[in-house]
């Protein structure tokens, strides 16, 4: 595992491909994974999450990819930071108490930049919570868990298909930015099934993370540049590469210079900002001409998409916005559609995590309306119809 996967070998052939399955949620993200180039996976079982773990331990040998089963889910993203130093394409995957003890090693990895994808399936929490309900309690937590200002990806997935290709995705984004990517699913979509199609290895969209063109003597693995995103040379190829948790500079050492520390933590926070075209993923239904719009994710945009198509089924002018993307915020996509509509409904199996977000940046556009469940049921289409006739 010393060297970058190769293009042919990440995209060797094997009996799946092209052929459709009736396939869970947590199946399809592991395929999705293994698609992405994903030859590394360490975790821990813990429900609703352990079929993703169950199906990678079998998938990766077929594709020459190593599977280890973890003491615990501190030491799994430990081992998945290690691998992806190696050159690796690495991920683990849990839930709401595992997703807690990643926190430190999550914070590793931004400030180290190592490029990984962590998968959490919510269920209710806090604590042991309710190991098999969904939830959507985790949203703050993915973006705010670890400690520091840090930057990091957060997607959202709502059904079987999404958790192939926003897998795939995440890898990607994963790779080009050197920075960690949180998947948030939930029990709902993990353990649904629909029929899915796996693409063919030709048909899918796969970045790799950009390895050094200049001498080993030369190499600088925090250097800036225009991207603000450094070449990242796996260990073992020759480049010497310091990692190192603390504030460090360009060449990977502990460093206390004001403005060296300020020059890396900026350049941590605009390569995402320059990126923002193309993280900040967004699905629309129907909001051309929508006075009220629903703005939800993960299954609870399931229920949304429905309850829209019932409104307009009423004459009700009503569209939807599919977050996929969590964070960074999406607030241009939200905020222009805040402009033309007369209320926005958020509804969310949490308190109001991003109802606060879309509330944030509304200043006084229109009035947001949120709509809560926190009972380990999920929000139905019947549910979210009724509050958009309130409206």
């Amino acid at each position: 595992m010393n060297a970058i996967q190769t293009g042919e070998k990440r995209r060797m052939k094997h009996e799946l491909n092209g052929k459709k399955f009736l396939l869970q949620g947590n199946e399809a993200m592991a395929e999705g994974a293994i698609a992405a180039g994903c030859r590394f996976f360490a975790g821990y079982p813990i429900t609703p999450a352990s079929e993703i773990s169950e199906r990678m331990s079998y998938r990766l040998p077929q594709v020459d990819g190593t599977f280890i089963q973890m003491e615990d889910e501190i030491s799994s993203l430990g081992a998945v930071i290690g691998a992806s130093l190696a050159g690796v394409k690495s991920m683990t995957a849990t839930s709401g108490p595992g997703f807690s003890l990643m926190q430190e090693n999550l914070g590793y990895a931004c400030m180290t930049e190592t490029p990984c994808v962590v998968v959490n399936v919510m269920r209710g929490g806090p604590s042991t919570g309710l190991p098999t309900s969904p939830a959507q309690g985790d949203v703050l937590q993915a973006r705010w868990g670890t400690h520091g200002d840090h930057p990091v990806i957060v997607l959202s997935v709502s059904s079987v298909s999404e958790c192939f290709s926003i897998t795939v995705t995440a890898f990607n984004l994963s790779e080009k930015y050197r920075v960690p990517v949180v998947v948030l699913s939930d029990e709902v979509v993990a353990h649904s099934r629909e029929t899915f199609t796996i693409p063919t290895a030709d048909s899918i969209e796969v970045a790799d993370r950009i390895v050094p063109n200049v001498p080993p003597e030369w190499y600088k693995p925090y250097e800036d540049n225009s991207r603000g995103v450094p070449p990242m040379a796996p260990m073992g190829d020759g480049y010497r590469h310091h990692v190192t948790g603390l504030a460090h500079d360009a060449r990977g050492f502990p460093t206390e210079r004001p403005d060296e520390i300020e020059a890396f933590s900026n350049r941590q926070f605009r390569k995402i900002t320059n990126g923002f075209f193309e993280i900040q993923i967004t699905k629309k239904l129907t909001v051309e001409d929508a006075e009220i719009v629903v703005i939800a994710y993960g299954s609870v945009a399931r229920s949304a998409r429905r309850a829209v198509a019932m409104a307009r089924s009423q004459g009700i002018k009503a569209g939807l916005i599919q977050l996929v993307t969590l964070f960074p915020f999406p607030k241009n996509t939200v905020v222009n559609l805040m402009r033309q509509c007369k209320a926005v409904i958020v509804p969310e199996m949490n308190m109001g995590q991003i109802s606060r977000e879309v509330k944030r940046v509304n200043t006084g556009l229109t009035e947001v309306y949120k709509y809560n469940r926190i009972d380990g049921k999920l929000i139905t289409p019947m549910e979210i119809f009724e509050e958009i006739q309130k409206i």
